[in-house]
């Protein structure tokens, strides 16, 4: 029998630490199935200024959405086909969460999960160059501060100063409501992203023996018994014709990530019963909160031509944050920009607007949208995408912060400290100033920060909608966690990697903890 003490399912941004620090115990046995290639030696995925390139690629799950009534339709969602899963595919922008999102996730009844609790898990994961006594210094995820090279970038940054935006340093531990600096990323000097798979598996796949890392292999469904316990998991075999199982004797734990965990978790019988009758699928547990509760970081773009040469070489592309809050008493920002070096013309050239190969961005994404999604079978094989449908902007609140967000950004790029860099604006175009008229603009051309997560979200023990409790075990049956950014409850107000990294370890120490 192909046996182990814990198998985890996706070795993604939590799966990668999941698997590590379990088998960090030589007396256990762990594997680690993921569906796509080892990214090991494979500069395609480890140099992280060709980040954009995967974007679409064989390296992608690439999942269109559902038609959106008052959003882009044509906006795909892009999940990571490969070891270290997101950390492997996105631009390595490193922040702690805010301590006010991680205590709010605590006063929702998730007990462990206040600021106090988590953040000595983020000292433990990191080795970083800002200053500070709270930082982490030898973890096995490299974070530093992009160097401050670029000159279209550090004049965004006087611009943003003398609208009152201050520069402000991320990641000291107390929130920047309203502040610019460069980004802190997970990547290595030699620019060498520094993911999941990079920190935490690569270094200890050929040393533990303990550890099985299997790539290329898609899990079909999960194993329960009659007792509704998870003994193990289903997949694919390299031949793509014979189902295979690895059975688990302690524990299945599942990080395929916002969109896959909960369609596992429904091809396998777990999920809102209705849903499963009409695909097809056997009810094992009914759990109305499987694949609801989709949240994401809807973005917005501006874009101008730039007067002066742009550079050429980056670490990312994406160097530069800026955060703010509308409204005067906020404790978290509810707007964040990213500065892009580079023209953002992904959704805006099919719809008309003009481009530049030599432009730089600005992209407005609401930090705590209010809209709600899901995500559903579209049938019962496991080879079909899932349905996903965020449903951008049904909540009135989204628009009116990304609409401010424009604005505020051609206040930015109207400063002097920008005179020598922003030209013409390229889209939306200086023609279009009425609410309605950006509004119009933001629905049809919009992206996404590729942040989606909380459709397996944790809940109080004694909340219903919840399909998780606090030890991230799925409510119904026993043998089984999920242990990823589909975990959230609602999503954090910044970049999100490294909190799902957060969640990796959390779940290790109370599996390792004997919290059954």
């Amino acid at each position: 029998m192909d046996q182990f003490d814990y198998v985890v399912v996706g070795g993604g941004t939590a799966g990668s630490v999941v698997a590590s620090r379990l088998s960090e115990d030589p007396s256990v046995s762990v594997c680690l199935l993921e569906a796509g290639p080892s990214d090991l030696g494979d500069d395609n995925i480890l140099r992280l200024n060709r980040w954009m390139w995967l974007l679409e690629s064989g390296y992608d799950w690439d999942y269109p959405i559902e038609r959106q009534e008052k959003g882009n339709s044509f906006l795909r969602h892009a999940r990571a086909k490969v070891l270290g899963g997101c950390s492997s595919h996105n631009s390595c922008i490193a922040f702690w969460a805010p301590a006010e999102d991680l205590d709010a996730w605590a006063a929702m009844g998730l007990d462990g999960w206040s600021a106090a609790d988590c953040f000595p898990l983020y000292q433990r994961l990191e080795d970083n160059d800002a200053p500070g006594d709270h930082h982490g210094r030898g973890g096995p995820v490299r974070i530093r501060t992009v160097p401050p090279e670029d000159p279209c970038g550090r004049a965004v940054l006087a611009a943003c100063e003398e609208v009152g935006i201050p520069i402000a340093p991320f990641n000291t531990g107390t929130t920047v409501v309203r502040g610019a600096n460069w980004f802190q990323i997970n990547a290595r000097e030699d620019g060498t992203r520094c993911s999941a798979s990079v920190a935490y598996l690569h270094p200890v796949m050929d040393s533990r023996p303990n550890l099985e890392v299997r790539t290329g292999l898609q899990a079909k469904r999960l194993v329960l018994d009659e007792n509704l316990r998870c003994t193990g998991v289903d997949y694919l075999s390299p031949d793509l014709i014979r189902t295979l199982r690895v059975h688990a004797r302690r524990e299945v734990i599942v990080s395929c990530g916002a969109i896959d965990t909960p369609k596992l978790l429904m091809l396998s019988g777990i999920g809102p019963a209705g849903h499963l009758r009409e695909t097809g699928v056997e009810v094992l547990v009914d759990s109305p909160g499987v694949g609801g509760n989709l949240q994401d970081h809807p973005e917005g773009v501006i874009m101008w031509n730039a007067e002066q040469p742009m550079i050429n070489t980056s670490t990312q592309w994406w160097e530069i944050g800026i955060f703010t809050a509308t409204e005067p008493d906020l404790d978290r920002p509810d707007l964040m920009f990213h500065y892009g070096a580079m023209p953002f013309d992904l959704n805006t050239y099919r719809r008309g607007y003009p481009t530049s190969e030599n432009a730089f961005s600005l992209t407005p994404n609401v930090t705590r949208a209010r809209s709600r999604g899901t995500v559903r079978l579209a049938t019962r094989d496991f080879r079909d995408k899932a349905r996903v449908d965020p449903r951008y902007f049904t909540d009135a609140y989204d628009i009116d912060i990304m609409t401010h967000g424009l604005l505020l950004a051609r206040k930015i790029a109207a400063r002097p400290a920008l005179a020598m860099w922003a030209g013409a604006e390229l889209a939306p175009g200086p023609d279009v100033h009425s609410s309605n008229e950006l509004a119009a603009y933001i629905r049809e051309t919009h992206n996404t920060v590729y942040h989606p997560a909380c459709t397996v979200r944790m809940g109080a023990p004694d909340d219903p909608d919840a399909p998780l409790d606090p030890l991230l075990r799925v409510k119904g049956v026993t043998g089984l966690r999920v242990a990823d950014g589909s975990a959230m409850p609602y999503l954090i107000a910044v970049n999100p990697c490294i909190t799902t990294m957060m969640i990796g370890e959390k779940c290790a120490d109370m599996i390792k903890q004997g919290r059954p």
